[in-house]
């Protein structure tokens, strides 16, 4: 099932489970796409940014997203295809929607600086892994480097009817929402799904101003699931005080070269993981930011008995 414009709820941002030794630990892959959709996730994307996908050979990066669309049963999955070059990603996307993936998500590279050569990436991505195949615009330039205005954004979705998501990562972003949500009522932009980013740091007021769900990580994306669901059945006070719990550790998980060693450590702690371990370049966490973590979950352990750990 290909995912269209109208996908909604929370697609989680998966990471890549390793051994101790740095091989692939599959039983933690099939456990870990289990427990994303106990929680209530519509779908998740493997080989994201947090996937760790540059430490994946392409035979390792097409083994796990096949994998992971296998054990999902037929729930949409989204992966990652970014890569320096069109050839690499346009073998990765063809094989990996061949396996049964519901779309593709595609980030700019670093290199790019204005808004023409902004979108006339895009529309050779696309000329790339052809047009039969759905894509998602990862918009993320706290990591990218690359800006791109609503202008920007409306230009691509025009150019490129298979962009069907925008995965809004941008900070400050509000505004920008609502400048995206503005286009679509004036009719000149297409309607798309947009799906937010960045831990899900600005969750809360994302939803208010009308966003369709989350695509992002945290490793409590149950706590996602339900604001989301409170949030769309008109519950925003019960919506922003289940975030506002969890808002700490979140927070904390969201630090920049640390936050994926946070969320693995926490998801090991609840059990969907075995071990924490990030392939090199890569660190755990040492044991004062150990008693950290545990300290915050202690914390919110009062509130949301999920982090009874």
């Amino acid at each position: 099932m290909k995912l269209d414009h109208t996908a909604s709820g929370v697609y989680a941002i998966a990471p890549t489970p390793f051994q101790p030794d740095g091989a692939i630990d599959w039983a933690s892959v099939d456990r870990m796409s289990d427990f994303y959709l106990e929680v209530g996730c519509n779908g998740f994307t493997v080989l994201g940014i947090l996937g760790e996908a540059p430490k994946l050979d392409a035979e390792e990066a097409l083994a796990i997203a096949s994998r992971v669309v296998k054990r999902a049963g037929g729930a949409p999955i989204i992966v990652g295809v970014s890569a320096p070059g069109f050839a690499a990603m346009r073998a990765l996307a063809k094989s990996v929607m061949d396996a049964g993936a519901a779309a593709v998500m595609i980030a700019p590279p670093s290199a790019l600086r204005t808004d023409d050569q902004i979108v006339g990436y895009f529309r050779q991505a696309v000329e790339a892994i052809g047009a039969d195949i759905p894509f998602v615009l990862q918009d993320f330039p706290l990591s990218t480097g690359v800006v791109m205005t609503p202008g920007v954004i409306k230009r691509i979705v025009t150019d490129n009817p298979s962009c069907i998501i925008l995965k809004h990562e941008d900070w400050p972003g509000l505004e920008k929402i609502t400048t995206l949500r503005g286009f679509e009522m004036d009719g000149s932009m297409r309607p798309i799904s947009i799906l937010v980013g960045n831990n899900g740091l600005f969750l809360d007021f994302e939803l208010d101003r009308g966003v369709d769900g989350a695509n992002t990580g945290y490793a409590f994306p149950d706590m996602l699931v339900e604001t989301v669901r409170l949030a769309k059945a008109g519950q925003r006070d019960a919506a922003h005080d289940l975030f506002d719990a969890h808002l700490p550790l979140l927070r904390y998980e969201h630090q920049m070269g640390v936050g994926l060693a946070v969320r693995k450590y926490v998801l090991m702690r609840r059990g969907v993981i075995a071990s924490d371990t990030q392939r090199k370049p890569g660190a755990g966490l040492n044991a004062l930011a150990k008693a950290e973590v545990e300290y915050l979950l202690a914390r919110l352990a009062r509130t949301d008995a999920r982090a009874r750990l």
